[in-house]
C-alpha cells in the first residue's frame, strides 16, 4: 500500500498521567451498565425498529438487567418520539430502570426532549457538542472559545429545564470526538458544564467521554480517560461514562483499560451493534468479567433467545465467531482441542470440582444457555479420534476402546473429507452404526447355541465349550460345530473353519449401554490377519448375542477388505 503517508495522528496522548492503572489485571466490579441499542444501534439499522419492535427489545433489555436505557432522540423524529411517550404512558418502565435521551445543546430540541419524557418518575438527559480539533476546523469553523460556549449554552438550558421538570433529572454532558480533542481543552470545556450543574452527592452528573471513532491504541483512550479523572472538578459527584466505537476493532479493548483507568459506567450494545464498525459489544464486556468471576450484573444466561430476538428485530445477523454468542464460539473442530475438551470435561465429572477450567472453553457453555454435547464438539475432516469418541460416548453412551476410537474417527474424518461439510452429531452416530455394528453382510449369522460338554458326538475334550453356528455365505447356508475355551472362542473357530481363514481375536470388551436391568449391552471386538486389525460391534438386550454380533462385525469387515 502507497499511500500510508497521507494519514496522521488524530489524537492526543494527555502529559502528566501516570499510567498506574496498567499494573491492575482484572476489573473488579462492574460498571453502571446503560443499553445504548435502541438509539445509538437503532439509527445504524438498514430498516430501523418500528414502535412494536422497539417495545420488545426494551423488554429484553430489562430482562437482562440494564437499569438505564436509551431509548432515543426524541426531538429528531416522530418515531422516536412517540416510542418514548409509549414507554410512558403505557407504564412499560420498571420502577428501577432509568430511560435516557439524547440531545444536542439547541434550546428548541431540549424543550422537546424535556416534553418527550414528560410523567416519567426518572430520566437521564444527555447533550452533547462536538469539541475535536478536525471538528472545529472543517465542521463547525469555530475557535476553541465558541465551541465551549455551545457547551455551556446547552447545559444552562438543560438545568433550567431541569429545575422545572416534575420527576428525578440527571444530567450527562459528551464531548462527541472526545478522543481526537486535545485533553486540557476536553478538561476546560467539561468543568465549564460542571460549574454550570454544580452536582452534589444523590444529585450526581455524567461526564461521557466518547471513542466517537477510533483512531488510537486502546491505551491511548485510556490515558486520556485518567487524565480527566484527575482533572474534573466535582469528581466525588461526577460519574465518568465511557463510550466507545469499535473502527479499529478495540472497541472491548478500550473499555476495559478506561475502566481500570477510572471509568464508571459503559454506554454500549448488544452484540456490538453500531454506525459503521459498531459500538463496544456489553455482552462481550459482561461475560469477559462474568470469566474471571466477577459478577457483572448482567443476565445472559439465555443468550440463545436474546440472540433470537435480536436478530428478529433488528434484521441484523450475530456471526458465528462473536465472541460468547456465535453458533460457533463452543465449537471444537480441531483433533487435539477436542481431545482435550472431552479430558476435561471427564476430569471435571470425576473430580467434583467447582472451578471452571476446561481446556480450550474460556467459559462453561451452560452458563449462557448452551449445551456441550450439541456445541462443543464439531465434526468435520480436522476432527481427532476424542472429539468423535466423547460424542459417541456422550450423547450415544457408547465407549469405544481407544484403538477403536482412532479408527472410528479416521472413517468418520474420510467421510466428512468426501462430502466437504460438517457431520452433525446423529450423523456419527448412523455412521457407526451402519458399518460397524451388527454387520451381517457378506457373512450373516442365522442361528447360534451353545454347549458346556466335555464330549462331544461321542469324543471327549479338554475345552468345555461347544458352539453351533448356522451361518449364510456366499449365497449357501452352512452349520458348523466347533469347541473352545469360552464361548467367543468356540465361535470363532466354527467360523474358521467355515470361511477357511485364519485370523486371531486381539481383544473384547463390553458395557451396558444404560444403568438399568433391561438396558442394552454393547460389546467390541478386534481381529487380526496378516497384521491388519479389523474391528466390529455389537449391540443386544442379550450379552452373548451382543458379542457375536461384535465378532461377526469384525470378521465381515475383514472378508470386504
Amino acid at each position: 500500500m502507497k499511500n500510508s503517508n497521507k494519514y496522521e495522528k488524530q489524537y492526543f496522548l494527555p502529559e502528566g498521567v501516570s499510567m498506574d492503572w496498567m499494573r491492575k489485571t482484572a476489573i473488579e466490579k462492574p460498571p453502571v451498565w446503560c443499553s445504548v441499542d435502541l438509539r445509538d444501534g437503532n439509527q445504524a439499522l438498514i430498516v430501523p425498529m418500528s414502535l412494536e419492535e422497539k417495545l420488545r427489545f426494551f423488554e429484553v433489555l430489562c430482562k437482562v438487567g440494564f437499569k438505564e436505557i436509551e431509548v432515543g432522540f426524541p426531538a429528531a423524529s416522530e418515531t422516536e418520539y412517540e416510542f418514548c411517550r409509549a414507554l410512558i404512558e403505557r407504564n412499560l418502565i420498571p420502577d428501577d430502570v432509568v430511560i435516557q435521551v439524547l440531545t444536542q445543546a439547541r434550546e428548541h430540541i431540549i424543550a422537546k426532549t424535556f416534553e418527550a419524557i414528560k410523567g416519567a418518575k426518572r430520566a437521564i438527559v444527555h447533550v452533547y457538542n462536538s469539541t475535536s480539533k478536525a471538528q472545529r476546523e472543517q465542521v463547525f469553523k469555530k475557535d476553541k472559545a465558541a465551541i465551549k460556549e455551545i457547551a455551556v449554552f446547552g447545559a444552562k438550558l438543560c438545568k433550567k429545564y431541569k429545575d422545572a421538570a416534575e420527576g428525578k433529572i440527571t444530567l450527562e454532558y459528551s464531548p462527541e470526538s472526545f478522543t481526537g480533542t486535545e485533553p486540557a481543552f476536553a478538561a476546560e470545556v467539561c468543568n465549564a458544564v460542571l460549574d454550570v450543574w454544580k452536582p452534589t452527592e444523590g444529585d450526581e452528573a455524567i461526564i461521557n467521554l466518547p471513542v466517537t471513532v477510533a483512531h488510537s491504541m486502546p491505551h491511548v483512550y485510556a490515558a486520556q480517560v485518567e487524565y480527566m479523572d484527575k482533572h474534573l472538578r466535582y469528581r466525588d459527584h461526577v460519574i465518568i461514562s465511557l463510550h466507545p466505537h469499535n473502527d479499529r476493532g478495540t472497541g472491548i479493548a478500550d473499555t476495559e483499560m478506561g475502566l481500570l483507568a477510572g471509568g464508571d459506567r459503559v454506554e454500549g450494545t448488544l452484540f456490538g451493534n453500531g454506525e459503521r464498525t459498531g459500538n463496544v459489544d456489553i455482552i462481550t464486556l459482561a461475560l469477559n468479567m462474568y470469566s474471571q468471576g466477577v459478577d457483572p450484573k448482567l443476565d445472559f444466561s439465555d443468550l440463545p433467545s436474546i440472540t433470537r430476538v435480536y436478530e428478529e428485530v433488528t434484521r441484523m445477523r450475530v456471526p458465528e465467531r462473536q465472541p460468547y454468542s456465535g453458533a460457533l464460539v463452543f465449537a471444537a473442530f480441531s483433533g487435539s482441542h477436542q481431545d482435550a475438551i472431552a479430558k476435561g470435561m471427564k476430569y471435571r465429572e470425576e473430580n467434583h470440582t467447582g472451578v471452571w477450567n476446561v481446556p480450550y472453553l474460556p467459559l462453561d457453555p451452560a452458563d449462557v444457555g448452551r449445551v456441550y454435547e450439541a456445541d462443543v464438539i464439531r465434526i468435520n475432516s480436522q476432527s481427532g479420534k476424542g472429539g468423535i469418541g466423547y460424542i459417541l460416548e456422550t450423547q450415544f453412551h457408547l465407549s469405544l476402546p481407544a484403538k477403536f476410537r482412532e479408527v472410528f474417527g479416521y472413517h468418520v474424518k474420510s467421510i466428512s473429507d468426501h462430502a466437504h461439510r460438517e457431520l452433525a452429531s446423529s450423523e456419527v452416530h448412523d455412521i457407526f452404526l451402519r458399518d460397524f455394528v451388527n454387520v451381517q453382510t457378506p457373512l450373516s449369522l442365522l442361528k447360534a447355541s451353545f454347549e458346556a460338554e466335555h464330549e462331544f458326538d461321542g469324543v471327549e475334550y479338554e475345552e468345555d465349550v461347544w458352539a453351533k453356528l448356522t451361518v449364510a455365505y456366499g449365497g449357501e447356508e452352512k452349520t458348523i460345530t466347533e469347541h473352545g475355551n469360552g464361548r467367543l472362542d468356540a465361535a470363532c473357530n466354527a467360523l474358521r473353519r467355515v470361511l477357511d481363514e485364519s485370523f486371531v481375536v486381539e481383544s473384547y470388551t463390553e458395557h451396558a449401554l444404560e444403568e438399568k436391568s433391561t438396558s442394552k449391552a454393547a460389546s467390541y471386538v478386534s481381529i487380526s490377519k496378516a497384521g491388519k486389525t479389523y474391528w466390529g460391534a455389537g449391540v443386544h438386550t442379550d450379552i452373548m448375542t451382543s458379542s457375536l454380533n461384535a465378532l461377526i462385525s469384525a470378521v465381515n469387515k475383514m472378508l470386504k477388505n
